[in-house]
């Protein structure tokens, strides 16, 4: 009887290690599809963009080549550099706002239906109104611009933290809130205990959106604002650039402005995986 029992466990482990294999290869595979077909994507377009441009020989005020945007890209560095560092500072500066702002109002909104009922309605509205509409007003009341172009870029990155912030607040499981009522929690327990934790996954997939419109609402609080400068950001130098025709340096502009982009909601996702690795398939489900 001992050796077929042997023989069981062997077999199970060999077929643990096999499926364990079979796992690692589907991922390793998904993994190299996510980076290879957008990568690859990319390169023919360029490809393609390049051999249009250098076959139909477009001028470059019209049309430049991907080389020409990166040697404008390497020449123009020293300029490009400090815009790109002021539009990154003012992004992260109304994105830090958003979510401090929007964490605590929205947990205001979640504990108290009263102060919903009357400021939410004024949030819609500040949401829903076009924020080019508005920042001519802001720049005329602001003496600073930069405090200007800050709350022009905070107004536009507000709302989803602080929507989701409160629909999250308010996901906690309601068997879970009878249990904390029947052990008489205090509301400092309950909130640290339940609703944060509750919340957390809907917060990260606000903060994901909230960090691109940051961006957005930064540059076009800047194009809004027409400032000019050293100390001005990627916006100012495509509106310069668009006075002189300098195409390539417009195209140079827009590809950090862009790449920046790129940054924030990579950065953004790594941060939700991270705190998110160990949450349970449900809330990682949600937060998707």
């Amino acid at each position: 009887m001992l050796a077929p029992t042997i023989e069981a466990a062997e077999l199970g482990e060999a077929v643990g290690e096999d499926a364990g294999l079979r796992e690692r290869t589907r991922l390793r595979r998904e993994r190299t599809l996510t980076v290879g077909a957008p990568l690859l994507v990319l390169i023919v377009a360029l490809g393609g963009w390049e051999l249009f441009v250098r076959a139909n020989q477009v001028p470059a005020y019209i049309l430049p080549a991907p080389s020409l945007v990166l040697q404008t890209l390497w020449t123009k560095w020293p300029l490009l550099q400090s815009s790109l560092l002021f539009t990154v500072k003012l992004t992260l500066l109304a994105l830090a706002l958003a979510v401090i702002g929007g964490v605590a109002l929205g947990t205001l909104f979640a504990l108290s239906r009263t102060v919903e009922v009357s400021l939410f309605p004024y949030a819609v509205v500040l949401q829903v109104t076009p924020i080019i509409a508005i920042a001519p007003l802001i720049m005329i009341y602001v003496d600073s611009v930069m405090g200007a172009l800050l709350i022009c870029a905070w107004i536009v990155a507000f709302f989803p933290i602080l929507s989701s912030t409160v629909i999250g607040l308010r996901s906690a499981d309601h068997n879970l809130r009878d249990l904390f009522t029947l052990y008489r929690a205090s509301s400092w327990q309950r909130f640290r205990l339940l609703l944060a934790p509750s919340a957390l996954p809907y917060f990260l997939s606000g903060l994901k959106v909230s960090g691109g419109l940051a961006l957005i609402g930064a540059v076009v609080a800047e194009f809004v604002a027409g400032a000019a400068g050293k100390e001005t950001g990627l916006a100012s130098r495509i509106f310069e650039a668009s006075f002189r025709s300098d195409i390539p340096l417009m195209f140079a502009a827009l590809l950090l402005v862009s790449l920046c982009g790129i940054v924030i909601f990579l950065v953004t996702s790594w941060v939700s995986r991270r705190v998110l690795g160990h949450w349970p398939e449900s809330e990682l489900k949600r937060e998707r």
